[in-house]
């Protein structure tokens, strides 16, 4: 999800709820602690040289039991992080600690907003030599192609 995106969906909200993709939610009373821009530059193991911007969330849970954070509230953090931070309209990651920190893609379900797990990849995979993933194809599919030519009786072998 964009930062546009979720601007325009907050307004039409009468609280902002994140859920994890299993279904459990983030407590009600969490704090949005920090709304910026990341930028990670780095090299791949295959030698390009990468940039990736994304705009940060930061989802925090205190023992204020008593908060509960608004769709304006947030709305209005935003605003001030694109003013203050010039935050560029771009995808969202959202840092959340469950166990530990972990970094979550962003969707709504129509009701609220669902951390989306995320996974680390090779993005050179023909450079450090990674095969191919082969084609699956079940043998039923196999033994029911009609352009065999080794049938019974046909002489083949």
């Amino acid at each position: 999800m964009k930062l546009s995106e979720i601007k325009e969906i907050l307004p039409s909200l009468e609280n902002v709820e994140f859920q994890l993709e299993d279904g459990t939610f983030v407590p009600e009373h969490f704090h949005v602690t920090e709304v910026g821009s990341v930028i990670k530059h780095f090299i791949d193991c295959g030698g390009t040289i990468r940039k990736e911007k994304t705009v940060s969330f930061q989802l925090w849970n205190a023992n204020d039991f008593e908060h509960r954070l608004k769709p304006s509230k947030l709305l209005n953090i935003i605003r001030l992080s694109e003013e203050k931070l010039g935050l560029e309209d771009g995808e969202i990651e959202v840092e959340y600690q469950n166990t530990t920190i972990g970094k979550y893609s962003l969707d709504f379900n129509g009701k609220n907003f669902v951390l989306i797990n995320t996974a680390t990849a090779c993005l050179a995979q023909e450079a450090c030599g990674i095969p191919a993933e082969k084609q699956k194809i079940s043998l039923s599919e196999l033994s029911s192609n009609s352009s065999s030519c080794c049938t019974p009786n046909s002489g083949c072998c």
